[in-house]
């Protein structure tokens, strides 16, 4: 019997709005694992295509944290919950589960591996990096168009300058993370 590999990555950790994301990934023998790369080195238009083929030729879940499990966690442990939820969801249970980066979450029964820079090395995490990033940057997309003034669309919630010059403009929304320090920093000036 063959081992069943899946791979787990996260996004949205870096984000100063909304959930974390993740997904897990078993891929199918027929996908052309040449074609996975990490989802931060593909554009939006490559990373959709992508997720579309990846669907089709694979095994996957998504998993989240809220807004308000981020506040309550922290950031780092909101990721793992994500992740624990994506790898708990799949329809068949890997033999192996490789995860991007350092930390891997607690599950009991379940062969979990760190790779750093996984996206890179291993064609299940690239995979999954892409499914969680389309995933999320819709929900954000989403979110932005009640908040155009964030510009959430172009920067997916992240502190870029614009992000943080609105924030100090316009203040801070419902979905903006109090925890986080651009945010907490903002807050407590006020």
């Amino acid at each position: 019997m063959r081992s069943i590999i899946a791979g787990v990555d996260e996004v949205g950790r870096g984000s100063l709005v909304g959930p974390v994301y993740a997904a897990a990934v078993i891929l199918k023998k027929k996908l052309d694992k040449k074609k996975l790369k990490d989802s931060k080195k593909l554009t939006k238009k490559s990373r959709e295509i992508l997720e579309k083929y990846i669907k089709k030729n694979s095994s996957w879940s998504i998993g989240s944290a809220s807004l308000k499990e981020i506040e309550k966690l922290n950031i780092l442990n909101a990721s793992l919950l994500a992740m624990k939820r994506a790898i708990k969801k799949l329809n068949k249970k890997p033999s192996q589960v490789f995860i991007d980066g350092n930390k891997i979450p607690k599950i009991k029964n379940y062969n979990l591996i760190c790779v750093i820079k996984g996206d890179e090395k291993i064609p299940e995490i690239s995979a999954a990096s892409i499914i969680a990033k389309v995933a999320r940057d819709r929900i954000i997309t989403k979110m932005s168009k009640k908040f155009t003034k964030y510009s959430w669309d172009k920067n997916a919630g992240y502190g870029t300058k614009f992000h943080l010059k609105a924030i100090k403009k316009f203040g801070i929304t419902k979905h903006h993370r109090k925890t986080f320090s651009p945010i907490h920093n903002i807050l407590s000036h006020k």
